[in-house]
Parts: structure tokens; sequence; C-alpha cells
């Protein structure tokens, strides 16, 4: 009971770090991850998968592309620099490299 009201009060929270975000309050919507990091890790719960890659593991500063984050679509990968503090993450892509591997494994 307890883990599901975290997990409400978790997305609620970054749902609001999300709105403050877009409207450049970056100091109040770095709060509100922080407070909703600290529930999950109270709680032993995860963060929601839609808000997984939505701030920086470093300096928890929530990302929009163009406005805090710069992403860039690369080989295999998509990688995203934090306009805040510089950090870089790094995720793998993988839709592109299967459809390109499908064609060569018929051709065999």
């Amino acid at each position: 009971m307890e883990r599901r009201i975290a997990v409400e009060r978790m997305t609620t929270l970054l749902q609001l770090a999300e709105s403050e975000a877009l409207q450049r309050h970056a100091g109040r919507a770095r709060r509100y991850v922080e407070l909703a990091r600290k529930i999950g890790m109270r709680y032993n719960v995860r963060v929601p998968a839609r808000f997984k890659r939505s701030f920086c593991k470093k300096c928890l500063a929530f990302l929009l592309p163009a406005v805090s984050a710069r992403v860039r679509v690369g080989r295999g990968r998509i990688v995203v620099t934090c306009n805040t503090c510089g950090a870089v993450q790094r995720y793998p892509y993988r839709r592109e490299q299967k459809a390109r591997r499908a064609p060569r494994a018929r051709a065999q």
C-alpha cells in the first residue's frame, strides 16, 4: 500500500517538474525531481519508466530537448548532454539496427 502511494507521489512530482521546466523554472523543477527521488529511495520504488530518462543523473535537472539538454542521434545510440552540468548520457538505439540486419540475413 505504501509503495503504491509512493509511486503516485513520485509521478505527480515528476509531472510538476516537467511543467515547471517548460515554464523555464529550472530550480523548482530540480527540487521536484530531488523530492521524487528521495521518496523512491525511502520506499525502495523505481522511478516510473515514463520519467526514467527525463532528468540528469548527475545534477537532477529536468531535461527538455533544446531547452536544458542537447540530443543527438548517432551510430546506434542517442546521446543526451545536460546543458546545466555537461553530463553525457548515452542510450542504445536498436530499432534501426534490426531493420538494417534483416535484409542481410535473407540474402545469405
